[in-house]
């Protein structure tokens, strides 16, 4: 019988699934652990990988309780640490650096300079976000700007950057797409929220190259 929805919740620790029958009752889950990465001080990340390989690890469990297979399942939800936040190669799907995640730092220095320059009323205006660290857009700047060649990478329309939904949904799609939803773009820092699209003033102002958000879906 067809008819199950199967949820993810990938977050900061874990990743978690569920599958949920036709009555909403809980048919079966499993859950994983992962690493977590503290390279210095008030950096944190995460290895997209071990990220990817939880997932997959907690959905097949899932499956498994809820005696069910994959083509039993009729549709696909995810939650997920919005502000997390990678980059990955449009063709082979490999992340070109660990996930820089939320509680990281070390953008705290392109925070401040930006506010000195005046920037941050505009921001909030445009995406109801103060400029702060915990956001993905100078994580995103942080990745161009130490991963050798992945700026000249990325304006050639190479490089894939997104939330970890966005990472997941390209995995399960077989790189098929690029999508995320108007949530989790919000948390960028590069999203206007009252246009209800990517602000190309905001990807200028981050230097982050429109090709890297590209694709097709409600932020592509």
């Amino acid at each position: 019988m067809s008819g199950y929805i199967l949820a993810i919740d990938q977050g900061t620790t874990s990743s978690r699934a569920i599958v949920f029958g036709r009555d909403r009752t809980i048919a079966g889950s499993g859950q994983k652990e992962f690493t977590q990465i503290f390279p210095r001080d008030g950096w944190v990340e995460h290895d997209p990988e071990e990220i990817w390989e939880s997932v997959v690890w907690a959905v097949k469990e899932a499956l498994k309780a809820a005696k069910i297979t994959a083509s039993d399942v009729s549709a696909i939800g995810i939650t997920n640490q919005r502000e997390t936040t990678l980059i990955w190669d449009r063709k082979s799907g490999k992340p070109i650096h660990n996930a820089i995640v939320w509680q990281d730092r070390r953008t705290a220095a392109f925070c401040a300079k930006l506010k000195a320059a005046g920037h941050e009323k505009a921001i909030t205006k445009k995406t109801g976000l103060l400029l702060d660290p915990y956001f993905s857009g100078t994580k995103v700047r942080w990745l161009l700007d130490n991963v050798k060649g992945a700026c000249k990478r990325a304006e050639k329309g190479e490089l894939a950057f997104g939330t970890v939904d966005s990472f997941l949904i390209w995995r399960l799609t077989g790189g098929k797409r690029h999508v995320t939803d108007a949530t989790n773009a919000g948390r960028t820092l590069l999203f206007d929220i009252g246009k209800n699209r990517w602000d190309k003033g905001l990807l200028e102002l981050f230097e982050v190259p429109a090709a890297a958000a590209g694709g097709r879906g409600l932020c592509g």
